[in-house]
């Protein structure tokens, strides 16, 4: 409990001053490929992939068409339907100018999937007076284009995704209470949030008799981890609105951005796509050697009139080298055909786009997470073992109990054990203490591979068999020589420390207030492997407390 206090209290600022905006273009893949076709808006449009709708436009909608739908039965309802392919390289190059319209209203845009982007709704608010005056304006700047958007505004990523779709601006804290009267099929819906398999999950929510997002969210997170997948704690954040990232996202080191000198100079997108993957390759070799996996992506480029083009990418999950390479492509070919969707223009009128070819590309990974782990909230983890793992955790969970099953984050401290703050399976990984804070006295690397919590006791001894302590000046009263353990006793090979624990008074755990640590050696007779272990001395005596490999 205390611990959940701690996090509720540190997420309560937050939410008074984080507060996200999304926009939405409603039908985006079904407007793209009429805004290619030249077709007006009155005509039904129906985007097909496997010969199934995957998006249709209202005017289809109002026909009876829906998703899902055969492409003979589509026709069948409303033979007048435009047919268009699924593309997803359509769809990000003529969302590009939806995107530079936004970001010229308000810097600091984020593309969530071509047809919806994300911004700080904080710094817009201010400049324009208020949410609703931002929204307004951000709706006039994407009509000047040719296109309908919705806005969205709330504390959290997911809620504003949700609120942009009901063209909504959520009160600040108010985001669960916003949710909570939905379907629990809205958690299925938008791609940005649900992973394919989430269709499963609802549908079994909903057999469950789980109705709506809010009878989900009351659940606790240990009764959603014991009885469900990780797709299923995913939705669970989402349903409570709680942030979706760790609030400690890890920083890239400045060697994980990588660059390419474009020779010849990039003017077809099908040079683009060849430079985007070989440049998506080397970025993924660095982040592979740097055990991270990136969640947003800035990509630039530079033009031979030395135009300066940048655009963020927030992933939906960590980035592969494929889906990085077609974000690249995706964003290449938005600047190099760059278009405006005004059908009110001639099918051939073309925007310049970039000044010249481009001669520069540099992809610079903004936010990083550790490899293969669970990231929580929108995104997953990555890495088939790391997933095989954690489902077999969940069933450990599911049959011992929601506390069985403990995962250890790494804490503040100066010992190896208060390193190590253990969490439910789960629960939100929140350290004890700030790993990144200072620790004077903290035990120097590398640490013990086994920590020993029950610290077997053990006696240090000199060559002739005199215990071994620590005096007054922080020395040891005699070499050690011998470490007997119970019944065994090695002869020490080295050793060093002793370091006594630097700590306050008001901390000791121990009854005369003093306590060292050192590290010794041992000769394995019989072995061919030497063995160190650290020792922990308080009361008068030494005990174990870790193993070193």
């Amino acid at each position: 409990m205390p611990s959940a206090d701690r996090r509720m209290e540190s997420r309560a600022p937050q939410a008074k001053t984080r507060r996200v905006l999304v926009v939405w273009c409603p039908d985006w893949p079904a407007v793209a490929a009429a805004a290619e076709a030249g077709v007006e808006v009155t005509r039904a449009v129906a985007v097909f992939a496997a010969n199934r709708v995957v998006a249709c436009t209202a005017v289809a909608r109002a026909e009876g068409i829906r998703r899902g739908l055969r492409k003979r039965e589509a026709q069948g309802r409303c033979p007048d339907v435009l047919v268009a392919q699924d593309d997803s390289d359509r769809d990000a190059r003529l969302f590009e100018p939806v995107v530079a319209a936004v970001d010229a209203t308000v810097p600091g845009v984020e593309v969530l999937r071509p047809g919806m982007l994300a911004l700080s709704a904080r710094g817009a608010a201010r400049f324009f007076g208020s949410e609703a005056a931002a929204a307004e304006r951000l709706v006039d700047a994407v009509a000047a284009v040719g296109v309908e958007c919705q806005i969205g505004i709330a504390d959290e990523l997911s809620t504003a995704v949700f609120a942009a779709r009901r063209a909504t601006l959520v009160p600040p804290g108010l985001g669960a209470e916003f949710l909570a009267p939905m379907p629990i099929s809205e958690l299925a819906v938008e791609p940005v949030l649900a992973a394919p398999q989430r269709v499963e999950l609802v549908d079994l929510l909903h057999r469950l008799g789980l109705r709506r997002i809010g009878d989900f969210a009351a659940l606790t997170p240990a009764e959603v981890s014991s009885r469900f997948g990780a797709d299923a704690i995913v939705a669970h954040r989402c349903a409570r609105a709680v942030p979706e990232r760790p609030p400690a996202a890890r920083l890239p080191a400045a060697d994980l951005t990588v660059e390419h000198r474009c020779d010849p100079p990039i003017e077809r997108v099908d040079m683009a796509a060849f430079a985007g993957r070989m440049l998506a390759a080397e970025l993924h070799t660095r982040l592979a050697s740097a055990a991270v996996a990136c969640t947003r992506l800035i990509i630039h480029a530079e033009t031979e009139a030395g135009e300066q083009l940048s655009r963020t990418w927030r992933c939906a999950e960590p980035l592969t080298p494929d889906s990085t390479a077609d974000r690249i492509r995706w964003q290449l070919d938005g600047w190099l055909t760059r278009r405006s969707l005004d059908r009110g223009r001639a099918q051939e009128d073309w925007d310049a786009g970039p000044d010249a070819a481009i001669t520069l590309l540099r992809l610079e990974p903004v936010e990083v997470v550790a490899a293969g782990a669970l990231q929580l909230g929108l995104w997953g983890g990555v890495g088939e073992d790391e997933e095989r793992a954690r489902r077999a955790l969940i069933r450990v969970q599911s049959l011992l109990g929601g506390d069985a099953v403990r995962v250890g984050v790494l804490s503040g401290g100066r010992g190896p054990e208060e390193r190590i703050t253990m969490v439910t399976l789960g629960d939100e990984p929140v350290p004890a203490a700030d790993p990144a804070q200072p620790w004077p006295g903290r035990l120097p690397e590398p640490a013990p591979a086994l920590v020993l919590t029950h610290r077997p006791r053990v006696r240090l001894a000199a060559a002739d068999g005199s215990p071994v302590w620590v005096t007054d000046r922080g020395l040891f009263t005699a070499d050690p020589a011998h470490l007997h353990w119970g019944s065994s006793s090695w002869r020490l090979t080295g050793w060093a420390g002793p370091w006594p624990v630097d700590d306050h008074w008001w901390t000791h755990r121990v009854e005369d207030g003093f306590a060292a640590r050192a590290q010794v050696q041992l000769d394995a007779e019989g072995t061919t492997r030497l063995r160190a272990l650290l020792l922990l001395g308080y009361n008068h005596a030494w005990h174990v407390e870790g193993l070193y490999e």
